[in-house]
């Protein structure tokens, strides 16, 4: 089940882009694992914050793949649970922990 892609040449830096799944006001926030809904396979993300004000997104970019907040932006589903999270950065480091996970 892979729920990431490496950005082709020119796109955030050579990085990745993951499909997400934001689950605002959890008691378990961080990661917590990869699930294949109908959508397809999308790596689940555990925050705190509530989904008002953009609060659940800055907290999905702040967890992202333990990078900087300014490495990640939501490139698609911004007022949806289900996003397109895109990281900047070095891809084969990205590849590599997005395989640990």
């Amino acid at each position: 089940m892979i729920f990431w892609r490496v950005a082709p040449n020119g796109v955030t830096d050579n990085g990745v882009t993951a499909m997400v799944k934001a689950r605002p006001r959890s008691r378990r926030p961080g990661i917590q694992g990869a699930g294949d809904p109908a959508s397809g396979p999308r790596l689940r993300f555990g925050v705190t914050q509530a989904p008002e004000d953009g609060k659940a997104n800055r907290a999905v970019r702040a967890e992202a793949l333990g990078c900087s907040q300014s490495m990640a932006r939501i490139a698609a589903g911004v007022a949806y649970r289900e996003k397109t999270l895109a990281v900047s950065g070095d891809a084969a480091r990205l590849v590599e922990k997005l395989r640990s996970l």
